[in-house]
């Protein structure tokens, strides 16, 4: 199948998901999803601020980045084919991705203090300019934006993965490294997931008074991901220049 077909770089956003949904009553509304999202990322700072002072204690953060990581696949994968289950486990998924962070950006945290805040304003100021920028139509998502978009999401993804499984073997990218080459592709990774926002609005519009109240979960789940991955890849890029200066 062409990737022109795909509405959005997240699996949460398809057809699959958002299909009959004619009979419910009350419908999904971007107040709701607003509100959900807010909520979840409220409890994913709270675990984050938590293990940071575990970390400044002196507990490594190794089990709680690589439990979080884990956990929040194992959602994913469930979610993916019990999506109707979205409502508790939406949740779930909110507290591994918490453990996660809190580990991931504990280094950061550490021992450039400010760099996390930063990354967290810079990640907002984004989401905002994206929405913006959607909003007055300044950046209409067309069939082939979509294309490009997803075909670079898909690829970072793949190159994230294979260096994954080399690192395993104890083969160092050197995409984990402070090269320019590095730089360079952590910016072209921050850049793609920025307009992934546009096609989660672009869905979200598109199904919001059509799709039934408990999808709202899946539209918080859909925006998590692409919200978190932004400020990963926000945050690894400040620590890298922060690194080489």
């Amino acid at each position: 199948m062409s990737l022109r077909h795909y509405k959005t770089t997240n699996p949460v956003f398809n057809n699959y998901f958002w299909g009959g949904s004619k009979t419910a009553v009350k419908k999904m509304s971007v107040t709701g999803i607003f509100i959900k999202s807010l909520g979840c990322i409220i409890v994913i700072a709270a675990i984050t601020a938590y293990l940071w002072k575990l970390s400044d204690a002196g507990m490594p953060m190794k089990w709680f980045t690589l439990g979080g990581m884990l956990a929040s696949i194992i959602i994913s994968t469930v979610l993916s084919v019990r999506y109707h289950w979205a409502p508790f486990m939406v949740p779930l998924y909110t507290i591994a991705k918490g453990c996660f962070l809190g580990g991931f950006s504990a280094y950061a945290h550490r021992h450039f203090p400010e760099l996390p805040y930063q990354a967290i304003g810079i990640t907002i100021i984004t989401f905002f300019v994206m929405l913006l920028l959607y909003q007055t139509k300044i950046i209409v998502v067309t069939k082939k934006l979509r294309s490009v978009i997803v075909t670079s999401a898909v690829s970072i993804f793949v190159v994230y993965i294979i260096t994954w499984i080399f690192g395993l073997f104890g083969i160092n990218s050197y995409l984990w490294g402070t090269s320019w080459g590095a730089i360079a592709f952590n910016c072209f990774a921050a850049i793609v997931a920025s307009f992934s926002l546009l096609l989660d609005f672009d869905h979200i519009e598109r199904q919001k008074n059509r799709a039934p109240k408990w999808k709202e979960w899946l539209a918080t789940w859909g925006l998590l991901a692409t919200l978190i991955w932004l400020y990963i890849e926000m945050l690894r890029l400040m620590q890298k220049f922060a690194i080489r200066g």
